[in-house]
């Protein structure tokens, strides 16, 4: 070692400090990286929806976004594209056939396993939450609630808006295709059920603990009819 090495040469004990104060500083702040990374990677930039449906959820999103200045664009297009993607998705696990009153009847009867329009609504209401949106809010809205007529949808609002104000997206009264209007404009009156919110939440959370599906066999104790 030449005389140039050996002044700037660090001692071993002073090394072994150096190391072992830049392993706890990883130990500190790499969890809080990892964690503002997994949180960004949380949101996709956005999803692939199907050239047929790529208008209808454009205009979506003008809608939702018009709901108040303060909804964020990216979150408006978000949901609209994750709507339309997640309704074609069930469309196609549902097997949905015929009418919505005798695709109920051949879930009833286990010819289907799934499609009355309260899953519709909890399969869309699970999938529109891991957006993680801030601007927006999402609500369960009902109506006709108990007898043969009832049907359950999703209601989006700019956050801290009433329900009434709201755009409902349904999909189970329109053969399994999304469609879209505002509360107040819909031929049947919708009534919040922020109850039945938390209750898909639950669900869904002891779901994801379990590793298993939402739902794999019909409620019959809580949304029996549509």
């Amino acid at each position: 070692m030449n005389a140039l090495h050996k002044q700037l040469a660090i001692p071993y004990p002073i090394c072994r400090r150096l190391v072992i104060v830049f392993m706890l500083a990883l130990g500190i702040f790499a969890p809080c990286t990892g964690v503002a990374i997994a949180e960004q990677q949380q949101r996709p930039a956005s999803f692939q929806v199907a050239r047929n449906d790529s208008a209808a959820a454009h205009s979506l999103a003008n809608k939702i976004a018009a709901l108040s200045p303060k909804v964020d664009r990216e979150e408006a297009n978000l949901l609209a594209q994750c709507a339309y993607v997640t309704v074609s998705q069930l469309r196609r696990q549902y097997r949905m056939f015929g009418t919505p009153i005798f695709n109920n009847f051949l879930i009833y009867h286990d010819i289907r396993k799934r499609g009355y329009c309260f899953q519709w609504a909890e399969d869309l209401l699970v999938a529109l939450d891991t957006l993680k949106l801030d601007s927006l809010e999402l609500h369960w809205g009902e109506s006709n609630a108990g007898n043969w007529r009832e049907n359950n949808c999703i209601v989006v609002t700019a956050k801290g808006q009433p329900f009434n104000r709201g755009i409902i997206l349904d999909c189970w009264r329109h053969f399994g295709h999304l469609r879209w209007n505002a509360v107040t404009a819909d031929e049947d009156p919708y009534v919040e059920n922020r109850a039945y919110v938390h209750f898909v939440h639950a669900k869904s959370a002891a779901a994801a603990n379990r590793h298993v599906a939402l739902q794999t066999k019909i409620d019959r104790s809580s949304k029996a009819t549509d």
